[in-house]
């Protein structure tokens, strides 16, 4: 029964609260290893055959004796069905009419051989060796049966381990995809932040404020340092995503001064959650644009983080004019912002996400996440 190979595939492992420092243990699949599966059910069914054959045999009052020509049986059986895995494995290379004709042909000529060896091993039950016609029409129903049967078995198992390679060759370039998705995603980031800070750095040299765009040039490097030495697909901590913000907002707070007020309000309990690395930053970038740069005091930004259960609940909000005049569609100039954070929840958590825009009610703009508590990468297959 030789069978297209399979790759096996990790079971997928739930992130929960527990690190994941020892690996789970993994089910490896049955059909792994082709030959040895192949071997394992040829065994199994031909012993399991030989033992209902007796039991039937010495059941219906035969001698022990009768036994031999069963034993010879399943043996002949045995081999033949190996020498038709041979050649059903080589007309499955051949196109699909030719290969049905011959599979025909082969199992016909396959239940003639069959059914003659097994009535002249039987005739040796009585005193006239030799093959009758009504032994040979019984041993040529029993032969097709069998034959037809394991031939059935042998295809269905194929075909089940073809659409299985499908499957797992699908999910793997959905994973692909997903990932690339990720990548263009997070990449989409960057040059709009470095647009806006290298065009207030521009600023500050044509006003000869040299040492302040020293001091952001500095910064803008200690921010890029950090946030391109993660992969754009990879996933960070809270903590370390509070820290790239700050990096973020010492960069703009050299630009607004103190008509910048961020604050922080970070649970202990959650800065060990992870999420997609940047996704604040725009949110962030969006609430500078809208709240602080339009209104003379400025505006404070508020980023909290809190573990409620088995979910992280994110908020950032500001105290600027709220959801009014041209602010009705929040996005960032590029048109990239928002779509861009809902488009990398959705990839890295699937449905098991919640993204909420709201108006506050002391006045200003909110978005509110929540996202699963996980301490290790999410499985994107499964979102």
């Amino acid at each position: 029964m030789s069978a297209p190979s399979l790759a096996s595939t990790p079971s997928p492992s739930t992130p929960g609260r527990t690190p994941y420092a020892t690996p789970l243990p993994v089910a490896r699949p049955f059909f792994e290893n082709k030959s040895r599966a192949f071997w394992t059910l040829q065994a199994a069914g031909w012993s399991g055959y030989l033992v209902l054959r007796g039991v039937a045999s010495v059941s219906n009052g035969l001698t022990l004796e009768a036994i031999v020509p069963i034993i010879i049986e399943a043996i002949v059986g045995y081999c033949i069905t190996l020498l038709l895995s041979t050649l059903y494995g080589y007309y499955r290379q051949l196109a699909r009419l030719p290969g049905i004709a011959l599979t025909v042909v082969t199992l016909a000529a396959a239940v003639g051989l069959y059914a003659v060896l097994d009535a002249y091993a039987f005739s040796f039950q009585t005193n006239v060796p030799g093959i009758t016609l009504t032994r040979l029409l019984g041993s040529t129903y029993v032969a097709f049966t069998v034959l037809a049967g394991w031939s059935a078995l042998y295809f269905a198992i194929n075909f089940y381990l073809i659409v299985e390679s499908q499957i797992d060759q699908m999910q793997h370039l959905e994973v692909q995809a997903s990932s690339a998705q990720l990548a263009m995603l997070r990449y989409q980031l960057n040059p709009h932040f470095l647009f806006n800070t290298l065009n207030s750095i521009s600023t500050l040299v044509l006003l000869k404020q040299t040492e302040r765009a020293n001091a952001m040039l500095s910064r803008l490097s200690s921010f890029l340092r950090y946030t391109l030495a993660n992969e754009p697909t990879a996933h960070v901590t809270i903590a370390q995503e509070m820290e790239t913000l700050k990096l973020y907002l010492e960069i703009e707070k050299m630009r607004f001064e103190e008509r910048l007020r961020p604050k922080f309000e970070i649970d202990p309990a959650a800065e060990r959650a992870r999420l997609p690395s940047l996704l604040l930053q725009p949110l962030v970038e969006n609430a500078i644009k809208y709240a602080v740069t339009p209104q003379e005091d400025g505006a404070e930004i508020r980023v909290a983080v809190q573990l409620n259960g088995e979910r992280v609940q994110i908020g950032v909000s500001d105290t600027g004019p709220g959801l009014n005049g041209a602010r009705q569609s929040p996005s960032l100039s590029t048109g990239v912002g928002i779509a861009n954070i809902r488009e990398r929840l959705a990839q890295a958590y699937g449905p098991d996400h919640r993204f909420e825009i709201r108006a506050m009610p002391a006045g200003g703009f909110g978005v509110e996440i929540e996202i699963p508590y996980q301490l290790g990468e999410p499985n994107r297959e499964n979102a």
